[in-house]
């Protein structure tokens, strides 16, 4: 849930925003047409992305390209809020900042990596700190110093080798992409992510995304891999001493209820009578 939300806007776009949320939160990220920079302030959320599955640490940022991804933060504390800054990194207001110093700045070529995860470093804590300051006193921004602040943060991400180069950066964010959905769907078989989800990780609709994954594993999606997250969670309750409802959280399911129910329909038995059957 959304609690507050500041922004500063440029070229009527918000390229920069703060943004208080309650927890638990799901955010789903889908970028056509830019990138964007997140930083979290005291809690780091898990990165979901077709390439991506990630658990961040705090104060750590994720430059997130093109495509679509998910953000999943789990509640620790009743009333528990976190603090997110953005910046939106759009081709075209990039191509203003940089006229004359980068020709070709938004250059198509094969697919590298979609997201990366920025690494804590005091260059990048103090520049947010910069940004909390003009949140605090927003009658101080304007046009120039939003663009001193975007092309500051490239810099930044340069000096601190998370990237190879503006250019490299720029490119990568918006670069042409060819998903493996086999690889995808391997990478998120016990994340918390619904059919609807994954098709849109794949950048397929719906049905298109049923289509190429029976093709490719001749199965449902939610047959498929509720079968796997059944053979994984037999798997812990075989060799570990694992609660029933840190199993399921394991295997990708937020309700241990519906994961003893699922369970059951697939096995003929209950999670805890499998456990006790394998130790007899």
């Amino acid at each position: 849930m959304i609690l507050d939300r500041q922004t500063f806007e440029y070229q009527n776009e918000v390229l920069i925003e703060k943004v208080t949320i309650k927890t638990p939160l799901k955010y789903e990220g889908t970028f056509q047409n830019r990138g964007c920079f997140i930083y979290f302030k005291d809690r780091a959320p898990r990165l979901l992305s077709s390439e991506n599955n990630v658990q961040m640490k705090n104060q750590e940022a994720v430059l997130l390209k093109c495509g679509t991804h998910f953000l999943d933060l789990l509640k620790q504390k009743d009333d528990e809020t976190v603090e997110v800054i953005i910046v939106h990194l759009f081709p075209e207001i990039l191509k203003k900042l940089y006229v004359g110093e980068l020709p070709a700045l938004i250059e198509k070529r094969n697919y590298t990596q979609q997201s990366q995860v920025v690494r804590s470093s005091d260059i990048i804590a103090k520049f947010i700190e910069s940004l909390e300051f003009y949140f605090k006193n927003p009658l101080l921004v304007n046009n120039d110093l939003i663009e001193l602040k975007i092309k500051e943060l490239i810099l930044l991400l340069v000096q601190t080798k998370n990237v190879g180069s503006i250019l490299d950066l720029v490119t990568d964010l918006y670069s042409t992409r060819s998903i493996h959905l086999k690889n995808m769907i391997e990478l998120h078989l016990f994340s918390n992510l619904s059919v609807e989800e994954l098709a849109k990780l794949s950048n397929l609709s719906l049905s298109s995304f049923k289509r190429e994954f029976k093709a490719e594993f001749n199965d449902t999606p939610n047959n498929y891999i509720n079968l796997k997250k059944v053979e994984k969670a037999k798997e812990l309750l075989r060799m570990t001493q694992m609660q029933i409802s840190e199993i399921a959280y394991e295997v990708g399911f937020n309700d241990s209820l519906y994961f003893t129910r699922l369970f059951k329909k697939k096995t003929g038995t209950s999670p805890t009578a499998f456990r006790a059957d394998q130790a007899s």
